[in-house]
């Protein structure tokens, strides 16, 4: 029998000190919205998260952060139980569903963007059916391969009626890009405001056009939530019919560009 200290020792999940609107000696009614940045992990671990994944997500939280502070966006991380997806479990999607429900506790009745990378980003996905969730973005998404048939396809059903964004490197060695574009083919067919971007000679890091990336992101989450229009390549890519607007290229200079538009 577990004992209450055993019970309190049991690894919870937890959401980060907020940035933007909801930080420290922000009121709580001035946050307008929220995003819930979701790291990477793994297939199969029941080792704590890992701190350099969480550093990961950072440069691109506190980007938000600063850029959606007129609007009350409030940034949290998701610091995971463990750092598995661990099967049938879904570890990680559960802590993201968690995090929505902690997040509208917090704040209430405000939008919320699940933004995530490598398995954070299947996480992100896979919890996208919470009702306060109006917008996912998914950076290189960890997905099983579909065509082994070792695993069912990922559910795309949840994703209906929120705008949807996939970024992926071409040449990324850990997440099948080609499995990112199978599940955006399935998500369009029922969800028109789904798109996909290649980065090309990039690897699962993203590392090569980090800052055109981040630009992407923020472009992106800011116009889901904070109701600021789209760039051209962003709502071209939603527009656009597949397989275009599922394999729409990253531009070498966009955040360059966006900088002087």
């Amino acid at each position: 029998m577990a004992t209450a200290e055993s019970a309190d020792a049991a690894p919870r999940a937890r959401l980060s000190r907020a940035s933007g609107a909801g930080g420290a000696g922000a009121a709580n009614a001035a946050v307008g919205a929220a995003v819930l940045l979701l790291p990477d992990g793994e297939p199969e671990s029941t080792r704590r998260p890992s701190a350099l994944a969480y550093s990961a997500t950072q440069p691109l939280g506190r980007a938000l952060a600063r850029a959606g502070r007129q609007e009350g966006l409030a940034v949290h991380t998701v610091q995971y139980r463990v750092r598995g997806w661990n099967g049938e479990r879904a570890d990680l999607a559960a802590d993201a569903a968690w995090a929505v429900e902690e997040v509208v506790r917090r704040y209430g009745d405000v939008p919320v963007c699940l933004a995530g990378h490598g398995m954070g980003g299947r996480a992100a996905l896979r919890a996208a059916g919470h009702p306060a969730v109006t917008s996912v973005l998914a950076l290189a998404p960890w997905l099983p391969d579909d065509a082994l048939g070792l695993e069912p396809h990922e559910p795309v059903r949840q994703l209906t009626g929120r705008r949807v964004m996939i970024v992926h490197g071409t040449t990324d060695a850990w997440s099948d890009p080609e499995m990112s574009y199978r599940l955006a083919g399935r998500a369009k067919k029922t969800n028109g405001d789904t798109c996909r971007f290649e980065v090309h000679s990039d690897g699962h890091a993203l590392r090569q056009h980090h800052d055109e990336v981040v630009a992407l992101s923020m472009d992106f989450v800011l116009g889901a939530l904070c109701g600021r229009g789209f760039s051209r390549p962003v709502a071209d890519a939603f527009a656009a019919p597949p397989p275009l607007g599922l394999r729409m290229p990253l531009a070498a200079g966009f955040a360059r560009a966006l900088r002087h538009s």
